[in-house]
């Protein structure tokens, strides 16, 4: 929005005495604890919340602050349960001897580094123990604003920016100015209304803040006008149906300026199966997530790939605030690539590093190739790269089918690409092209190994027997081999009865005899059948 100075003002008025109000009720949440939800309070928290907002505002404060302290919670809970993967891994390599093996669990290699993890151990039960004392009081640690931001405040050098910037992002990131939708009110919201007609935007003042209104029943009329450029066609579909839409403004102290978000909750879709899927014929597109691009194949319902391989390029590199639009534009391209080939759905690996990013060395490998593995890993997007994934392509109409990841990258390139370099000559196809092969095909439930004997890639000059299709199609009931010779035709023009003919009962759709038939198909009588030469 390019807001005045006086609506900024009125902004920062309101987002000031808002977070001020929503920072309390968060702490009186934490002092409450850990209880059921009926005993939280929430009535009435927020019936003191409404003397000095408004009713809608009160109710956004206090689902924020129970949204945030049931995430804080849930965070406790996996820390606690990395720190018990690593300290049972540790625990189990300091069981077995220096140098040898005890089981599967492999010692380590001298008695200094054996030092330095019983050391490590004792630190992670510390931490444990922490964890596990705010896990039973049900108080978890929450700092409004930020964590990261809280410490770069005595880290101001290293963070590059000075002290008066440090103080402006961190107000900005303490300011609440949000209100819920509500179905049935003007525009879907009352509390922050946006006409679509004109993109006026209208705030209702807390009740302390009354005396700033210019305009009827308490409200502030911004003097800017908004418009919504991403997603306009549903969100207009909405307010005009009067559906409730939630606004949240935001201040951005760097650049200056106020930006204003609109969300809703997305109607719920029954999402074919992988199996209706390929029932259905339809195409998929397989992805094989890298550190730095995605290999992809298309692959058609029977699990072949179709055309040539692609390669999106990933650079994650850079500030942290490029990042997050480098990997949208990613999916996008790879979104556009899915629509271009008419695909149904996008078959993706579920990848968790977390496990192997909190044990470390101990499962990730050693010594310089270990350490460029642990970088390699610490370098793909996993978690971030899934939800959005998820959003983008329901928004695009695609179903995402997760696979399990074993094994795609070994047997794609031992099976698949030979064969995928042979039918694209001018693409250079790597081992995740072919492992993108492997995952469509586990999503699509075919098996990732290529059965011997299929059809060469190119039939004029590597021309062979058809047999172990992918597509296995079922031969008519009734029929057997193609007709064989008992031996070769008696001399002196006699006949024999043909041994192939009564093992085919019914005739065999596809001719193979290659010249072997019955010379007059209407006669039954053996002594009348013969050979035609």
């Amino acid at each position: 929005m390019h807001a005045t100075g006086q609506d900024g003002q009125v902004l920062t008025l309101v987002g000031r005495h808002l977070g001020h109000h929503q920072r309390a009720d968060l702490a009186c949440r934490v002092g409450i604890g850990k209880v059921p939800v009926k005993d939280n309070r929430r009535t009435e928290r927020k019936r003191g919340l409404t003397r000095v907002s408004s009713s809608r505002m009160a109710g956004a404060m206090t689902r924020a602050s129970e949204d945030q302290y049931q995430l804080s919670l849930r965070c406790l809970y996996d820390e606690a349960s990395s720190l018990r993967r690593a300290i049972r891994t540790i625990t189990r390599r300091l069981a077995a001897p220096c140098g040898g093996k005890e089981g599967k669990a492999r010692g380590y290699k001298d008695q200094a580094e054996r030092f330095g993890k019983q050391r490590r151990l004792q630190v992670l039960n510390a931490r444990l123990a922490r964890v596990e004392r705010r896990i039973v009081s049900g108080r978890p640690s929450i700092v409004a604003g930020g964590r990261r931001l809280a410490k770069a405040r005595h880290n101001l050098e290293k963070a590059q920016i000075t002290e008066h910037e440090w103080r402006e992002q961190w107000d900005a990131a303490r300011l609440f100015l949000t209100a819920d939708g509500e179905s049935g009110a003007p525009f879907g919201n009352y509390t922050i209304c946006v006409d679509p007609n004109d993109g006026s935007v209208t705030v209702v003042l807390p009740e302390p803040l009354r005396h700033l209104a210019n305009a009827p029943r308490g409200r502030y009329r911004l003097g800017c006008t908004v418009q919504f450029s991403h997603r306009r066609e549903e969100w207009l579909d909405r307010v005009t149906a009067n559906r409730a839409v939630r606004y949240d403004f935001v201040y951005d102290p760097v650049r200056g300026r106020w930006y204003l978000d609109a969300s809703w909750c997305a109607d719920k879709a029954v999402l074919p199966t992988p199996e209706e899927i390929r029932d259905f014929g339809e195409r998929t597109i397989g992805i094989d997530l890298n550190a730095d691009h995605l290999a992809t194949c298309v692959l058609d319902p029977h699990g072949n790939p179709i055309g040539r391989p692609h390669t999106i390029p990933l650079d994650l590199t850079g500030p942290a605030s490029q990042r997050d639009g480098r990997l949208r534009d990613a999916i996008s391209q790879l979104i556009t690539l899915a629509r271009q080939h008419d695909c149904a759905a996008i078959v993706v690996e579920n990848l968790n590093f977390d496990d192997a990013r909190t044990v470390g060395r101990e499962r990730m490998g050693r010594g310089g190739r270990g350490k460029k593995f642990r970088k390699t890993v610490a370098g793909i997007p996993t978690a971030r790269f899934r939800e959005r994934l998820r959003g983008m392509a329901f928004h695009a109409g695609l179903v995402v089918i997760a696979v399990d990841p074993a094994y795609t990258s070994i047997w794609g390139e031992r099976y698949w690409k030979t064969p995928l370099q042979q039918t694209s000559k001018r693409t250079t196809v790597t081992r995740h092209h072919s492992a993108a092969v492997a995952i469509g095909r586990r999503g699509l439930g075919h098996r990732i190994r290529r059965r011997p004997g299929v059809t060469a890639s190119d039939q004029r000059i590597a021309a062979r027997r058809a047999t172990g299709q992918t597509a296995f199609v079922p031969r008519p009931r009734g029929t057997a081999s193609p007709p064989r010779t008992a031996s070769p035709p008696a001399r002196g023009g006699k006949t024999r009865l043909d041994q192939g003919d009564q093992l085919a009962p019914l005739p065999d759709p596809e001719d193979r005899s290659r010249g072997h038939r019955i010379t007059h198909p209407a006669c039954r009588d053996p002594a009348n059948t013969g050979q035609s030469r």
